[in-house]
């Protein structure tokens, strides 16, 4: 069926791809018919002309939806790069080689794949030059379906994270293969139609009401909820929060435009210009490992509270 395309492309998420759109379609249309129950209503926790919940906006969404075409293209070039790399270290450094058509090994994949998923997403909020990679996902004020498709578009910090998989003898195609499952998995939680399921549900798995918690940029929610299809790693190590009130979703320092280049590039351009103006080797360091928002302290403790505190704002700013 999908023969017409690269090799590369031939994965679950672009078989995906039409139940993605008929979803977005779906709520969609449902937030067209209740956006006038809203009109008027006020929340004294929302702020001045914040989105109501489950709306759309036709050039935020258009960007997320370009975002997601250009990653088709530019994920299918990393993983022709990523499968290379892991055909080597499946050939020559795995001890052993597990079947590709063994249960156990989906298994393992897929779980070993969401644990190191969860860490290469805890980095990528913590230090600068990853986060670079991964912010345009949250730049958007809006949190519906097509926020989901709102993709990076560099993918080598996950590539380097999974290594161990084919190292221990998972089959590098599996790897890809799992990994696009949890990406199809992640679509379907970035919703505020959906309220919170079933206890046990809550307790296992990543749902719209823990992906809200993560994308929302209040100071109760940051650094949240890191989980792919899992939210017990999150239980794990000392990251989940639960949903108490709706959160308000986009980067604290909003970006102000539709423009994906823009979106996907303004925090490298950023973080040169930091490093660029920086007077000492320190300071160059600490604007590209430290966490977002990062500042060389002035040596006073207040001034070093108010950095630390800036930092962790940025570090999750969605």
């Amino acid at each position: 069926m999908l023969d017409f395309l690269p090799e590369a492309m031939r994965e679950p998420t672009v078989v995906a791809v039409p139940f993605f759109l008929a979803m977005i379609a779906i709520e969609w249309i449902a937030a067209w018919k209740l956006e006038h129950e809203h009109e008027g209503a006020s929340d004294s926790q929302d702020a001045p002309k914040r989105p109501v919940a489950g709306a759309y906006d036709r050039s935020d969404s258009r960007a997320s939806l370009a975002m997601g075409i250009v990653s088709i293209a530019t994920s299918a070039g990393w993983k022709a790069v990523g499968l290379l790399a892991y055909a080597a270290v499946f050939a020559y450094l795995a001890p052993w080689h597990l079947s590709a058509t063994a249960w156990y090994t989906w298994v393992i994949a897929f779980v070993g794949l969401d644990f190191l998923f969860y860490w290469e997403h805890r980095i990528a909020h913590r230090v600068r030059f990853i986060w670079a990679t991964h912010q345009a996902h949250h730049s958007s004020e809006y949190f519906n379906f097509t926020t989901a498709l709102r993709q990076k578009w560099n993918n080598s910090a996950g590539l380097v994270m999974w290594l161990p998989l084919p190292l221990l003898g998972v089959p590098p195609a599996l790897v890809f293969a799992v990994y696009s499952l949890n990406l199809i998995y992640q679509f379907w939680i970035h919703t505020e139609r959906i309220g919170t399921l079933w206890r046990p549900i809550e307790f296992v798995f990543n749902t719209p009401s823990h992906h809200r918690v993560h994308h929302g940029s209040d100071a109760e929610y940051l650094d949240r909820n890191y989980g792919g299809v899992f939210i017990l790693w999150d239980r794990m190590f000392g990251t989940h929060a639960p949903e108490t009130r709706r959160p308000t979703y986009g980067l604290t320092k909003p970006v102000g435009t539709h423009n994906i280049w823009r979106l996907q590039t303004h925090e490298y351009v950023t973080m040169a210009r930091d490093v660029r103006d920086a007077t000492d080797w320190r300071s160059r360091l600490g604007y590209v490992f430290g966490p977002p928002g990062w500042a060389p302290t002035t040596g006073s403790a207040d001034s070093a509270g108010h950095d630390d505190a800036e930092a962790r704002q940025l570090s999750g700013s969605a």
